[in-house]
């Protein structure tokens, strides 16, 4: 049994080899595929173009490729479904399998192609949608979040097959959409019944492999005052200064939930379920006491938490700040959920995918990775919870910059991205 072993170490050190001078032969492919997707603006509702790329380049590698349509009739009444406001109809996924008939250990590969909002053009140094190329990092809305790593699971494929591997199990490219506003490209593929022994979500990690997320629960609240001249001010309700106190006490249920919790592998203790107000719309005119303000934000959930039980502690929270005012007593704010209501998702840490993952960036690193927690939500709770698909995340690029200016991602940590992918197909499915 030992020579056995050592004879398959000497057989993965002999493919690491192959892998690392052909990924390092293919750089300029490489760059010039992730430029083309970063030069197809994808925003949320005009993915197609972009998928169009998707699905060419996976037949080009003579993957079985499919378009899987987005309909939210099929997918509505499932308890994942968050109505994201976009098309029910008009979205597709992308499917490319390779080895699909294969009774072999399977893997899926998934990435999102929708990117969010650019923000203010002025900045940018150069357009969004640019793809350039400086200080060896390419540019670009979707760079880091996540075009690069769907790049690079597709491009991990292509290694392979240029240098003759051949899967004993099926390899799932997907390509889905919706993924920054409730994760319905993967529910639908779920829903249709595309399955795997596991998978690997592409996302920035900056090659960490992180099996954990928190979860992200989108809400408005509207707050409400009494309009008056601002002359008179006093006798008038300020709603913004209503609000302020409401935001104040956010930021303290922030820390007292995460006195509650104790969760590992994350970096920070007092960073796992954040709370962030991301939009405030309050009053009509300059001179006049604002009698509303509405506002946007997240919930952190946290790993292991029910997303009621979130919800709750939040409502409740609202509820006792607006007791303590008697405006707000009287006049409480309203709370709707909406949108991206992200649970949180988790694997077992000791499950043999993770393992294999380790090994495989031992493989090429020759050093162990960390291993650790995410604060964001994503599609790896689609998979653990609903699909009953053991899930992590891994990918290029780091999430600091993803939904930013500038947004960037290295590309050297890409190409070590698809030599480690590349090497986890072989240890995961095998000759």
């Amino acid at each position: 049994q030992d020579y056995l072993f050592i004879i398959i170490g000497i057989k993965m050190n002999n493919y690491s080899s192959i892998i690392d001078s052909t990924v390092n032969d293919m750089r300029e492919e490489i760059i010039l595929f992730i430029q083309n997707l970063v030069q197809s603006p994808s925003l949320a509702n005009d993915e197609n173009d972009v998928q169009e790329i998707i699905l060419n380049k996976l037949e080009s590698l003579q993957l079985k490729a499919e378009i899987i349509p987005i309909n939210f009739d099929s997918i509505k009444d499932h308890p994942a479904f968050s109505d994201d406001g976009f098309s029910p109809d008009s979205r597709i996924n992308v499917i490319g399998n390779w080895n699909e008939d294969m009774k072999g250990k399977s893997l899926i590969l998934n990435g999102h192609v929708d990117v969010v909002p650019t923000g203010s053009i002025t900045l940018w140094d150069d357009s969004p949608w640019s793809g350039k190329i400086k200080d060896d990092r390419i540019y670009g809305r979707g760079s880091c979040d996540m075009k690069a790593g769907l790049a690079s699971g597709i491009l991990a494929v292509q290694v392979l097959k240029t240098i003759g591997f051949e899967p004993n199990g099926n390899v799932m490219i997907q390509s889905v959409v919706g993924e920054e506003s409730g994760g319905c490209g993967t529910l639908t593929n779920i829903v249709k019944g595309y399955r795997g022994d596991a998978a690997v979500i592409l996302e920035p990690t900056s090659l960490k492999l992180c099996p954990i997320q928190s979860g992200a629960l989108t809400f408005r609240l509207t707050i409400p005052g009494q309009a008056t001249h601002a002359a008179m001010r006093w006798d008038g309700i300020s709603a913004i200064e209503k609000f302020n106190i409401i935001n104040q006490s956010i930021i303290e249920l922030e820390k007292e939930r995460h006195s509650l919790f104790s969760v590992e592998y994350y970096e920070s203790p007092e960073r796992v379920a954040p709370i962030n107000i991301g939009t405030i719309k309050g009053g009509e005119w300059h001179s006049t006491v604002p009698d509303s303000v509405i506002v946007e934000g997240r919930l952190g959930v946290f790993p292991g938490e029910p997303v009621s039980d979130a919800r709750t502690a939040f409502s409740n929270h609202i509820i006792k700040v607006s007791n303590s005012d008697p405006w707000l007593k009287n006049n409480p704010p309203i709370i709707e959920w909406f949108e991206g209501q992200f649970e949180s998702g988790q694997t077992d840490i000791d499950h043999s995918i993770i393992n294999h993952l380790k090994e495989a960036y031992n493989n090429v690193n020759n050093s162990n990775p960390i291993v650790e927690g995410v604060t964001y939500g994503s599609d790896l709770r689609l998979f653990t919870n609903h699909a009953d698909i053991p899930a992590l995340l891994f990918g290029p690029g780091d999430v600091r910059l993803a939904h930013s200016a500038n947004e960037y991602v290295e590309i050297e940590e890409v190409l070590t991205c698809i030599k480690i992918i590349s090497n986890l197909i072989i240890n995961w499915c095998g000759e």
